[in-house]
């Protein structure tokens, strides 16, 4: 699958948004990292994240379920380039 999003996109935010499955969410992994990734099943407390591009990057299948305090907010639009609602 190609990515939904490139290097460099800018997206509009909604922090502290509801969290549904097949959304588009930034999280942080518990090293610290900010992540962009497509929110998979809530298991319990916790997310599955994926990314949209299977071979390339680190998600839940490396890393497991994230925390749900640690999923940041819910991706609504991509601003730039070329907008369009995620």
């Amino acid at each position: 699958m190609r990515p939904t999003l490139r290097p460099g996109d800018r997206l509009l935010v909604a922090y502290g948004a509801r969290v549904r499955p097949g959304r588009v969410v930034v999280a942080r992994f518990p090293d610290g990292t900010a992540v962009v990734k497509r929110a998979a099943e809530a298991r319990g407390e916790r997310w599955w994240l994926l990314g949209d591009n299977p071979e390339q990057g680190v998600d839940s299948r490396h890393r497991g379920a994230i925390a749900a305090e640690d999923v940041l907010g819910v991706a609504w639009a991509r601003l730039w380039p070329r907008p369009r609602v995620l």
